[in-house]
């Protein structure tokens, strides 16, 4: 749910299946404008641009299935080129039910268009927590993000980012959580250097500050690339998160994750892949874990309703659990 939690690189799901933490609200990543294109796509001889630190594995990350349980039916509608609206109501025997209301207020009906464009996102459920997103152009290399975070009537997150894209570096400085009474903060720095066409160089440094505590906690980044393929590695004191992406062919990618944990003193291994049926308008997301936890989700289009059709199932094999999901989006 916070964002604080996606400022430290430290490995390790935070939703995995069968998990007691609530799902994610589906705003928590970075829009795709606010991502460079890959950077096998540059043709002009000039090193690219590597993007944002938060994407290093966002290849991989896609092709897994989201975990859905219970029933959950999403109404989107677009009310003006620039205003969206979203209902979402979800029934569940493992977890609180909970209906969300999301609206969205952008500059144009399509990122893509308008790259520059302000955007304005919100989204309240109905235990009264409220989430708020701002995401601004200062200038052509300066974006600014804003996030705030409520629990019922708690403010649990207010954070801060701004972004700097050079022609083939990115440099990010976040304050979250700034408390001038309990003399606490965390920053976080991130960097990335795109060193060839090919290969990202960079880091994340986290350091908190409390009354009872300080330190802080240094990853190193690296993410080689070739248009069918992403291998991306992150490294530090908190543990260790690879992934490796491979697109076999239009209808085919697959991905595969390991996460080490100091913490927790765990390791998870994870197979993913996407397979995609345009002439039945299905897409299924399949995965294995080294947990034992073999999961599914298909998605199928209604046409010619604007409606698509999501079905899942997770089993956990070494706790004998299994969730079945059903859900409708409309729109």
């Amino acid at each position: 749910m916070g964002s604080v939690l996606a400022l430290s690189s430290g490995p390790g799901h935070q939703n995995w299946p069968f998990s007691t933490d609530p799902p994610p609200s589906h705003w928590n990543a970075h829009p795709a404008h606010w991502d460079s294109p890959p950077r096998w796509e540059r043709r002009d001889g000039r090193l690219p641009n590597p993007g944002s630190f938060h994407s290093l594995h966002r290849s991989c990350k896609d092709v897994f299935p989201q975990q859905i349980e219970g029933v959950k039916m999403i109404l989107n509608k677009t009310l003006s080129s620039f205003f969206k609206v979203s209902h979402t109501l979800h029934l569940s025997a493992v977890s609180p039910s909970y209906y969300r209301f999301h609206v969205e207020h952008l500059q144009s009906d399509d990122y893509s268009k308008d790259k520059d464009a302000p955007a304005l996102i919100g989204e309240m459920d109905s235990s009264g927590s409220l989430n708020a997103h701002a995401l601004l152009h200062l200038t052509e290399r300066v974006r600014a993000r804003s996030v705030f975070q409520t629990q019922q009537s708690q403010f649990v997150t207010w954070q801060f980012e701004t972004e700097y894209r050079g022609n083939d570096f990115t440099a990010a400085v976040t304050v979250a959580n700034p408390d001038i009474l309990r003399e606490s903060v965390i920053l976080v720095a991130h960097f990335l250097q795109s060193v060839s066409s090919g290969l990202v160089l960079g880091g994340e440094l986290v350091y908190h500050r409390g009354r009872a505590e300080e330190g802080g906690i240094l990853t190193l980044a690296g993410q080689y690339s070739r248009p069918n393929w992403v291998a991306t590695l992150n490294a530090g004191k908190g543990g260790a998160h690879a992934s490796y992406y491979h697109r076999a062919n239009k209808q085919i990618q697959v991905g595969v994750e390991f996460e080490a944990s100091t913490r927790t003193q765990e390791t998870t291994t994870s197979f993913g892949y996407q397979m995609e049926l345009p002439e039945a308008n299905m897409v299924f997301r399949g995965m294995i874990n080294s947990r034992c936890i073999i999961g599914g989700v298909l998605e199928k289009r209604l046409t010619p309703l604007p409606a698509t059709l999501i079905m899942g199932a997770f089993v956990n094999h070494r706790g004998d659990k299994l969730q079945v999901g059903l859900g409708v989006n409309v729109g």
